[in-house]
């Protein structure tokens, strides 16, 4: 994966959301990623196009952010984007602040 993210930046992304998120990212993998029976989504990847996640068996599920992004900061900005869509396309509320 490449982009703006040296593979630091793309290990202490996928750090935080599975430390952090693991929630959030199944949310987004049963939402926006066409797997609305996943049962576990662990952040694999992370570029300047997309979040990759690895599902339940293996698979691996990119959900596109939508834009190209340039920066890390507009990483945390473009998740909570991804979680917001997802839980309105799953019909379920989403948290508050993240």
């Amino acid at each position: 994966m490449s982009g703006p993210f040296t593979a630091d930046v793309v290990e202490a992304v996928k750090r935080h959301m599975n430390d952090d998120h693991g929630d959030d990212a199944l949310v987004i993998v049963r939402g926006l990623g066409g797997r609305p029976g996943a049962t576990r989504a662990l952040t694999s990847g992370v570029d300047a196009e997309a979040i990759e996640f690895t599902i339940d068996g293996g698979e691996v599920v990119r959900v596109p952010w939508g834009e190209t992004l340039t920066e890390r900061p507009q990483v945390r900005m473009a998740v909570v984007r991804l979680y917001r869509e997802s839980c309105a396309a799953l019909g379920i509320p989403a948290r508050g602040e993240h």
